[in-house]
């Protein structure tokens, strides 16, 4: 896509987003709005993914794992949208026998989704696994990506994690790191200051880049950067600014939408601020 397409589709995901939490008045509008640019420009411009057939190896594609699954709003409305099932089926998020579970899961065996989560923690682990994997199988052009919440690294398993990565010199990795500052109780530096960052993963073995997650021209660029990294022996870790609930104007930069629904009023004035020429579902 272009970058006006890019664009013109984060608008319409985060229509999604804001619709779909509203509808059944439950789920995570916050952190899912502050990482829609990211994953539109994930799915659409830089991953090497196919949606049918969908497989579960995912053998000779990229792959992408969302460890913080409680953002499921976006990780749904992106794979809709790039083919892998329905975007219709976007109205059936959180309802009884739905296949778009509060948080991804395997066993409703929805396509694009490849690990649980949203037990949170866990997925650098799987992506690290999957990364070691394609070197095992030696193929040699494809990369392995992963997204986790900044409060999220309060999680002790994923610093053994960024240890095995680096270790096993898994240059065929890309984390990034969902830094808004926010989390379910206040402000990080609050709750667990986790900072700094760059020097946490320079430490571990890592290369660190800095990405402006809210700027879809800066987020193309930066993908596209972290890519030129790999094949050189480490990992590498974008640290992602964000705005939590970034394209409506009441949401953002507050840790309170991390897990609340609109009501009428709010969605109208959300949805307002959304202009779309795309179709909702």
């Amino acid at each position: 896509m272009e970058l006006q397409q890019l664009q013109a589709m984060a608008t319409q995901v985060r229509r999604d987003i804001v619709r779909m939490v509203h509808g059944v008045q439950s789920g995570h509008p916050g952190g899912s709005l502050g990482c829609t640019d990211f994953l539109v420009a994930l799915y659409f411009d830089t991953l090497k993914h196919s949606s049918s057939p969908f497989d579960m190896d995912g053998k000779g594609q990229d792959l992408f794992f969302l460890s913080n699954g409680h953002i499921s709003p976006v990780f749904y409305s992106v794979l809709a949208r790039s083919g892998y099932f329905p975007v219709a089926e976007l109205a059936t998020f959180r309802k009884l026998n739905t296949r778009l579970q509060g948080h991804p899961t395997t066993h409703e065996h929805l396509p694009g989704i490849r690990i649980a989560s949203g037990s949170l923690g866990q997925g650098l682990s799987v992506a690290s696994g999957a990364a070691l994997g394609k070197k095992m199988n030696k193929e040699t052009d494809t990369t392995v990506y992963a997204l986790l919440g900044d409060g999220e690294l309060e999680e002790g398993q994923n610093w053994e994690a960024a240890m095995f990565a680096a270790h096993h010199k898994l240059d065929n990795l890309v984390a990034t790191i969902d830094v808004n500052g926010q989390q379910i109780d206040g402000a990080t530096k609050d709750v667990m200051n986790i900072a700094p960052l760059r020097e946490k993963f320079e430490a571990f073995g890592w290369q660190v880049m800095d990405m402006q997650g809210n700027d879809m021209a800066a987020v193309q660029q930066g993908l596209a950067a972290a890519k030129a990294l790999l094949g050189k022996g480490q990992p590498v870790c974008i640290l992602m600014e964000t705005a939590m609930g970034k394209g409506v104007d009441f949401m953002e930069g507050t840790h309170e939408w991390h897990g609340i629904a609109p009501n009428d009023a709010q969605l109208a004035a959300a949805l307002a601020q959304l202009p779309s020429s795309l179709d909702d579902y």
